[in-house]
C-alpha cells in the first residue's frame, strides 16, 4: 500500500512538472558572438539583432513595438494543400518602428521567421532571422528602415515555405503585395490537376495495344488494301489539319509548357508530339480497316 502511494505521488509529481514547461525560453540562455548574432547549445539562434543603430534617414524612433508570431502545422489547416504556416500572414509598421518580435514554434521540428531585404550596411546579409528547434519561445529587435517596402517574411527550412509558412511585412504603405502569402495573394503557380498532353499519348497507346492485342478469328484471307499516293497525300493534309486544330486549343497548355525553353527545344518538342500522334492515329487506322476487312469476309458468300 505505502509503494503504491509513493508511485502514485510520483506520477503525479512527474506529470505536474512536464504539463508546466510547455516552451523552453531561449532569452535568457542566448551567447553573443558579436554583429547582433545570438546564438545557444539548444537550438535558439537570432541573426541581424539591432535595437540601437537607426538606419539611414531615421532621425528617431518613430515608435516601439512588440509582437508574438506563432509557428505550426496547426495554423496551416485553414489553407488547403499547406502543411506549415505562421498564425498571423501579414504585417504592418510605421518606418523606423523598433520592433520586438516574440517567435513561438508549436511544432517537434526547426522552424525560422527570417525578414529579407534589410540594409546590408546595418543587417548582415540584409536579413534578419530567428530560428528555433522544437517547441520553445526566442526574442529579437531590429530596427525597420524608412520608406514605403514590402519584406518578405518566412521560414527557410527546405520546403517549408513552399508548403505555406511565408508572410509579408508592410513598412509604410508598402510597395505593393508579394505573390502566395497565404490567405492574402494569389498563389503564383496555379495548382492544375487537367489530364496533360502525354498523359493522354499514354492512354490512346495502351489502349491502341489493348485493341491489336485482341484474338481475331480469321476465316478467310483478307485482301489487302493497297493506298495510292493521292490517298496517302489526302490522309497526311487531314492529319496536318487536324495536328493544327489541336495546337490552337491546346495553346494555353502549350505557352505554359514550353516557359523556358529555348526556340529550338520548343521546334524539337513540338515535332516529336507530332510523330507520336500521327504514329498514334496511323496504327489506330490500320486496325480498323483491319477489322472492316476481316468482318467483310466473314458475311461474303461462301465464306
Amino acid at each position: 500500500m505505502v509503494k503504491l502511494l509513493s508511485v502514485s505521488l510520483l506520477v503525479i509529481l512527474f506529470s505536474t512538472s512536464v504539463a508546466a514547461v510547455d516552451y523552453q525560453e531561449h532569452d535568457g540562455m542566448l551567447m553573443n558572438h558579436g554583429d547582433g548574432h545570438l546564438m545557444d547549445m539548444a537550438g535558439g539562434m537570432v541573426m541581424g539583432q539591432n535595437a540601437d543603430t537607426l538606419p539611414g534617414g531615421c532621425d528617431s524612433i518613430a515608435e516601439t513595438k512588440e509582437i508574438t508570431v506563432h509557428a505550426g502545422h496547426k495554423y496551416a489547416e485553414k489553407f488547403p494543400g499547406r502543411m506549415f504556416a505562421f498564425d498571423t500572414q501579414e504585417f504592418n509598421f510605421k518606418p523606423c518602428t523598433k520592433l520586438t518580435v516574440h517567435f513561438v514554434n508549436e511544432d517537434k521540428i526547426r522552424h525560422q521567421w527570417m525578414m529579407h531585404g534589410l540594409p546590408k550596411y546595418l543587417y548582415p546579409k540584409g536579413m534578419f532571422h530567428l530560428e528555433i528547434s522544437g517547441p520553445a519561445k526566442i526574442s529579437g529587435t531590429l530596427i525597420l528602415p524608412p520608406g514605403d517596402k514590402t519584406y518578405l517574411v518566412h521560414c527557410d527550412i527546405a520546403q517549408h515555405m513552399e508548403k505555406g509558412m511565408k508572410a509579408q511585412l508592410k513598412v509604410g504603405k508598402g510597395d505593393g503585395d508579394l505573390p502566395s502569402i497565404p490567405g492574402v495573394t494569389a498563389n503564383a503557380v496555379v495548382d492544375d490537376y487537367k489530364v496533360s498532353l502525354p498523359e493522354l499519348i499514354v492512354a490512346a497507346e495502351a489502349e491502341a495495344t489493348a485493341i491489336a492485342n485482341q484474338p481475331v478469328v480469321a476465316t478467310a484471307e483478307a485482301t489487302p488494301i493497297k493506298v495510292t499516293p493521292k490517298q496517302e497525300s489526302s490522309f497526311i493534309s487531314g492529319t496536318t489539319v487536324i495536328g493544327l486544330a489541336l495546337g490552337l486549343l491546346l495553346a494555353p497548355y502549350l505557352a505554359k509548357k514550353f516557359k523556358g525553353m529555348t526556340p529550338s527545344e520548343i521546334i524539337a518538342y513540338t515535332f516529336e508530339q507530332l510523330r507520336m500522334g500521327i504514329d498514334i492515329i496511323v496504327k489506330l487506322l490500320s486496325d480498323l480497316i483491319k477489322r472492316v476487312s476481316e468482318n467483310k469476309n466473314k458475311i461474303l458468300p461462301g465464306n
